[in-house]
């Protein structure tokens, strides 16, 4: 089922910074992207013989679809396109995992990075980002504060708003809900259909992305749905990628949120079926919607 979602933006907002890929993607924060990034992405092409390009110090200050913009610090802007053979390494522990290379859902507005280019058919392509350790250390500190909860959902969107921008910088342009047994993280027939139906329509949209974000009923303990409600969204993220073919630069940062955000009344078996499920949001930048 396909709906327009208009519901509790700042929920989407807490979802956007609170991450739970099992591949340890990175959080920061989300800004407003600068409408300088325009223009259509194809991967399929054959490449341009590659020399080497300029290395790039600055902060992320866009991100569309598979390119992202850097502005150095005197101002400088430019555009860099990230691929499948791009290396996204950390300089230290990322979220206390030492990895050799991050996903691209790591590359979020905001965050410092090293970017090492070859130039390829007029354009720069990144062979390596290095995102900055100093940084990624402040955003484990706030997804941490994520996961271990607080004592009103309230409470946790006001302090996660305080860090980042507001959803509103994206065009929400469609939800699609897909459901779940009780206790359970298996896809349906039917959810596997509607998952791709839904990559399919996104990527006939120029520079949408997709949220998911992992909910469930109000049976069991907090730590058990918070749990379950990450493992539901990353089996939504794994099918998309998977078996959609959803590029995964195409993919903000999933989360889990619980019992959090209900979309029917809980006391009910009709209510909490309701309830399970994951959400996924096509979403666009207002910076670059319609362009």
């Amino acid at each position: 089922m396909q709906v327009l979602s208009k519901r509790h933006p700042a929920l989407l907002a807490a979802a956007l910074l609170a991450g739970a890929a099992p591949a340890g993607v990175a959080v920061a924060q989300q800004n407003q992207p600068d409408a300088g990034v325009t223009g259509s992405v194809t991967d399929d092409t054959a490449p341009a013989p590659a020399t080497k390009g300029p290395d790039i110090d600055g902060i992320i200050s866009a991100r569309s679809g598979a390119r992202m913009q850097v502005t150095s610090e005197d101002g400088q802007k430019s555009i860099v396109r990230i691929n499948d053979t791009t290396k996204i390494t950390a300089s230290g522990g990322f979220l206390s995992l030492s990895r050799s290379k991050l996903p691209a859902t790591s590359l979020l507005n905001g965050l410092p990075v090293s970017v090492k280019t070859m130039q390829s058919g007029g354009e720069l392509i990144a062979s390596s980002v290095e995102l900055k350790s100093r940084d990624l250390k402040t955003a484990a500190m706030i997804h941490s504060g994520t996961e271990q909860g607080f004592a009103e959902q309230t409470a946790a969107t006001d302090a996660l708003r305080s860090r980042m921008g507001d959803i509103d910088k994206y065009n929400i342009k469609s939800t699609t809900n897909v459901n779940f047994d009780v206790g359970k993280s298996n896809l349906s027939e039917q959810a596997k259909a509607d998952l791709c139906n839904t990559a399919q329509q996104a990527d006939a949209q120029e520079n949408a992305l997709l949220l998911v974000i992992g909910y469930t009923d109000s049976t069991g303990s907090d730590d058990f749905n918070q749990t379950l409600s990450e493992k539901r969204a990353t089996r939504v993220v794994n099918y998309l990628q998977q078996a959609c073919h959803w590029k995964p630069y195409r993919m903000l940062t999933p989360t889990g949120m619980a019992k959090a955000d209900p979309l029917a009344d809980n006391s009910t078996p009709e209510g909490k079926a309701q309830n399970r499920r994951v959400a996924v949001n096509v979403l666009v930048s207002k910076a670059v919607d319609g362009l």
